[in-house]
């Protein structure tokens, strides 16, 4: 057994005089050359126990209890110098957010070079052969030019790589990857993850994995752990978590995930949040959420109950009897859309070019082509997904779209006016028609401003003359309808959750009773559990309001759940577009085959399909077909022929299909 945790606690002093119970008595058991997958929502305590095993947590922090072995030594009971000798060679840990891990004042070699140079004492001249041998390993391109870039000059995939490389630069015996994939897109995901298990075939390292997507955790755990405020309450193997879930808050997890086949029901969702770790009462901590409860849930916490040979629980369901119980609930279904055949939304030839400008006079040299030449139709009541990579241009059509960029040029047809053409009077009154609910919900929200004044403030712009008591009366009612209470106008966005925030943001736009807005990946910050409560609230305010949604995600089990039609984005172009149906069943584009092959899903275990290199800068793109340096059709074929010619210098035709068209070579050959 190489990691061992026993009664690990780790408590934090927090004024005026709280102790939050962050970590509260868990045991973890991680074998040589596994991995286990440590799994919750957000505010769980998986973070502060990977801080705890590697000695890192705050100057406010404590543990009342607790013992960590590692390679049969405590290591909880060693000094801070012999520590340091651990930490970073025999136990290292990718951070949740490279962003931010990296130090922007350093070079990518400077950060590399000093573990190997500390724990190996390795020269200067070694240590930077090392590092560049370790960002070829983790599939950087040009390591020996890209290790003199400062962290902004990386891609955020590359980023996380580096991370990777840094961790991975003393062979360590553990690696802890904390949400080492959130903030990446699918294909970027799924190299980094197949980074990583084959760094761990061939080493024979450990691996910590913290995260909250099932569909990862199925790919890469062989034990998972469920941690629910503070505590586990379910462990086992891969295949006895996901073949016999006991706890109902596994099942309600697993249960808030898209699946296949569900889009015509709502999903079963967890209410509430998981309870501040200054709030831990008696009993059950999740018998407020639970809908199995009972009344001895509220008044003592379960022990651990042994279901099979591995496989716990901590449920009171299982005092009596210690085969699996039954927690199946029926999917309710949702109220079909009223999907009309008028188009609400024609774009035609839209483009975005942001000018590059150099030289002392500011002469335009080049432009970022973030948007070029695109045709869209929105049908009224439909959602049409826009999917691809980060940097292929999404957001910038749907701002565009809106005309929030003064550089957009083309149609936007919206009842009969081009929103593109419209005067400045003209703009400001068709801005209540069409709306936008932001990616980040906190930044988009003001933090000076209380909840009343956020979402009532578009009243005050294109309804001044509304009475005050009518103007809340509005806001109150808007509020309710997204799930808040009464009492949420007079505080401010800090104190409020992430799923809380979305709602905000989405009853700030419903507010105008708009007829279309753009939805720019408002799940990709949340939990599974939060993200299944906004799905359900968007699929009951669009049946409700009989509303047309433009939704941005690179999230394709979203896409399958929530879309009528969806368009992949590539540089700037549509490659693809079809009905979601089509789409999923026989994807032409073989972007768009990359895309869904790098999704981790609940099924068999599968090797990972990672898509070969970044997207290109729009800046300079690809000649030809933009995506032929990654297309795994043009880098079959041999050199001359007919078809890689034309991908090389020809920018392919559209190919109509069933529902909508492809733009590839190959589908003429």
């Amino acid at each position: 057994m190489l990691l061992n945790v026993e009664d690990l606690r780790t408590y934090f002093r927090v004024p005026p005089n709280q102790t939050a119970k962050a970590v509260d008595g868990i045991s973890l058991e991680l074998e040589l050359g596994k991995t286990l997958a440590l799994v919750g929502e957000s505010g769980c305590g998986k973070t502060q126990t990977a801080f705890s095993i590697i000695r890192l947590i705050a100057d406010n922090g404590y543990h009342p209890s607790g013992k960590i072995r590692f390679g049969g030594q405590d290591i909880s009971a060693l000094p801070e110098e012999e520590m340091q000798a651990v930490r970073g060679n025999d136990i290292s840990m990718i951070f949740q957010e490279p962003m931010t891990s990296l130090n922007p004042l350093y070079r990518v070699s400077s950060q590399l070079e000093e573990p190997l140079r500390i724990h190996r004492q390795m020269t200067k001249g070694e240590a930077r052969q090392r590092a560049m041998e370790l960002l070829d390993r983790v599939g950087i391109p040009d390591p020996e030019k890209r290790i003199d870039d400062f962290p902004h000059q990386l891609s955020g995939g590359m980023k996380q790589r580096a991370m990777i490389a840094m961790a991975l630069a003393c062979e360590p015996k553990l690696l802890i990857a904390d949400e080492p994939t959130t903030a990446l897109d699918m294909t970027i995901q799924a190299q980094v993850l197949k980074l990583m298990a084959d760094l761990q075939k061939q080493t024979g390292m450990s691996i910590l994995l913290i995260t909250h997507d099932l569909g990862i955790v199925n790919q890469m755990a062989d034990r998972i752990a469920v941690m629910y405020a503070g505590k586990i309450v379910e462990t086992g193997t891969r295949e006895q978590i996901f073949n016999n879930m006991a706890h109902p808050y596994t099942r309600r997890l697993f249960a808030s995930i898209p699946k296949p086949g569900q889009s015509q029901f709502y999903l079963n969702t967890i209410p509430g949040i998981v309870p501040s770790a200054t709030e831990y009462g008696e009993g059950c901590l999740f018998s407020d959420r639970c809908h199995w409860v009972m009344d001895v849930c509220r008044t003592r916490d379960s022990q651990m109950h042994a279901l099979d040979e591995g496989h716990k629980t901590a449920c009171h369901l299982y005092e009596t009897q210690k085969t699996h119980v039954s927690l199946n609930e029926p999917l309710v279904p949702a109220p079909q859309k009223k999907i009309s055949e008028d188009i609400l939304i024609n774009i035609k030839s839209l483009k975005t070019h942001f000018p590059i400008y150099k030289g002392v006079l500011k002469r335009v040299s080049n432009y970022i082509k973030a948007v070029d030449d695109v045709d869209l139709e929105i049908k009224s009541g439909s959602t049409l997904a826009l999917v691809g990579e980060s940097g292929c241009g999404k957001t910038t059509l749907g701002e565009s779209i809106l005309r929030l960029n003064r550089e957009a040029s083309g149609e936007v047809i919206f009842r009969g006016q081009d929103v593109l053409k419209l005067k400045t009077a003209q703009l400001k009154a068709m801005r209540r028609h069409l709306q936008i609910v932001f990616q980040d919900p906190f930044g988009s929200l003001s933090p000076r401003m209380t909840v009343g004044q956020i979402v009532g403030e578009g009243l005050e712009v294109h309804h001044p003359k509304m009475e005050a008591h009518e103007r809340e009366e509005k806001i109150q009612k808007v509020l309710k309808e997204v799930g808040l209470p009464p009492s949420t106008t007079n505080r401010y966005p800090h104190e409020f959750s992430g799923g809380q925030r979305q709602r905000i943001s989405i009853a700030r736009v419903l507010i105008l009773e708009p007829e279309f807005i753009v939805l720019d990946e408002p799940t990709s910050a949340l939990d599974v559990s939060v993200q299944a409560q906004i799905l359900n609230l968007l699929r009951a305010l669009q049946y409700k309001r009989n509303l047309t949604y433009l939704f941005i995600t690179h999230n394709l089990s979203v896409v399958e759940y929530l879309a009528d039609e969806a368009a992949i984005m590539y540089l700037g172009r549509v490659v693809e577009y079809a009905s979601v149906k089509e789409l999923f069943v026989n994807p032409r584009h073989p972007y768009t085959q990359n895309l869904l092959a790098s999704v981790p899903d609940l099924g068999e275990r599968k090797p990972f399909e990672a898509m070969v290199g970044d997207v290109p800068s729009p800046l300079d793109p690809p000649s030809g077909c933009y995506f032929h340096p990654r297309c795994p059709i043009f880098l079959a074929e041999q050199e001359g022929s007919p078809l890689r010619k034309k991908c090389l210098t020809l920018y392919p035709e559209k190919v109509p299909s069933q529902t909508g068209f492809a733009a590839c070579h190959a589908l003429n050959a």
